[in-house]
């Protein structure tokens, strides 16, 4: 599969207000002030030979990430596949009241709440359940909760290498955070929104999108304005021919794969309590199953959409710098060198390096693309 470069993802915009670091994560975001100026702590080296003094420095004090339309609202382009679903619930809930902090969660199933075509919603585990073992739920037992998950998986993180701390002090996660783990996603919606999206710039996708859309809504009538953000169902797709879904920009295997995509919600073979319930493995076998989806994709879509917090992209060029950095490599050196599909690192010793760092490999990848300077701000807004 091609390499993918993860800031090339378009930016989003989202009326769902933007994260904001949960009091478990602010307690890992504590500096030392010296002239009012927050200076990050050094990584402790306590029992370790020092390792590179580039990468230490790299670590120590990550670089700024460039501002980018998904820093500003103003500049936002509207979404993409990892868009939480803006419902009225959802804005609701967000606004007038604390994320829920008592849902169990596992890091090897979907921690999402995930919404099907036709509105109803699932999770995993439901808040409060008295007895989630396995031969009750069908699923592993959960092992933490929308309130401890960030802070188990930093805590194991900074355990297992804690030249991490002072990146994970700079640049606390949303993704995992109660807030991130209380939006709402309707994975039939984000797929396709991810095959549209394909090849295309930020405001092509968009734009053909709108159009996508338009199709199935005739925006005529008294509800034509709220009709229009209505996405179509798996069923009105495969009544809509080909010829009719490539006027809205999509060309003739992007409408293919769409059509396949939802005669496959649409007769079972894939539906929102499937991925909710798949193990890492199946989800990824029934997804790149599907034409148009690459193993690529379904990583991103597993850890940003429906937040499983254990995937780990080896084919994602910005995690292989990263991991190249992390290690001690001269990544500039290895660039201007030029190479094959792992030219900065061996999908081998990708995998040995993030082994050790499971069950929250998808916090430790993250980490990765800010320790090589890649914007993820565009994969988690």
């Amino acid at each position: 599969m091609a390499l993918r470069r993860s800031a090339r993802l378009s930016a989003v915009t989202n009326s769902v207000p933007s994260l904001q670091p949960s009091i478990q994560q602010k307690k890992i975001n504590r500096a030392q002030q010296s002239n009012g100026i927050t200076k990050a702590r050094k990584p402790s080296t306590k029992g370790k030979k020092a390792i590179n003094s580039d990468l230490e420095r790299t670590l120590a004090n990550p670089p700024q990430i460039k501002t980018t339309a998904a820093d500003d609202p103003a500049k936002q382009e509207p979404g993409n596949i990892f868009d939480p679903i803006p419902t009225d619930r959802s804005i609701s809930r967000l606004h007038s009241t604390p994320p829920p902090l008592d849902r169990p969660v596992e890091p090897h199933r979907t921690n999402a709440t995930l919404l099907t075509p036709h509105g109803s919603s699932l999770v995993a585990y439901p808040p409060g359940i008295e007895d989630a073992s396995p031969s009750k739920t069908g699923r592993p037992r959960p092992t933490a909760t929308t309130g401890t998950l960030l802070d188990k998986a930093v805590a194991h993180l900074i355990a297992t290498d804690p030249r991490l701390e002072p990146v994970i002090s700079q640049y606390p996660c949303p993704l995992f955070s109660p807030e991130g783990l209380a939006e709402e996603v309707e994975p039939f919606r984000s797929l396709v929104s991810s095959i549209i999206g394909q090849q295309v710039s930020g405001a092509a996708a968009k734009s053909i999108r709108d159009k996508f859309v338009a199709l199935f809504n005739s925006g005529d009538g008294a509800n034509g304005a709220s009709e229009a953000k209505r996405f179509p169902t798996p069923e009105e797709i495969i009544q809509c021919d080909i010829a009719t879904l490539r006027t809205a920009g999509l060309s003739q295997r992007k409408a293919e794969y769409i059509q396949g995509l939802s005669q496959k919600f649409a007769n079972g073979e894939l539906s929102a309590r499937i991925l909710l319930n798949a193990s890492d493995e199946e989800l990824v076998e029934k997804l790149t199953a599907v034409r148009g989806l690459g193993k690529w994709s379904v990583e991103m879509f597993a850890c940003f959409a429906l937040k499983r917090i254990d995937v780990f992209s080896t084919g994602d060029l910005g995690v292989q710098r990263g991991c190249a950095a992390f290690v001690g490599k001269d990544v500039s050196k290895l660039k201007a060198k030029g190479g094959g599909k792992f030219k900065y690192m061996a999908e081998k010793d990708m995998l040995e390096l993030a082994a050790k760092f499971a069950p929250y490999r998808s916090l430790f990848m993250w980490y990765m693309w800010r320790v090589e300077n890649v914007d993820v701000a565009v994969l988690t807004t």
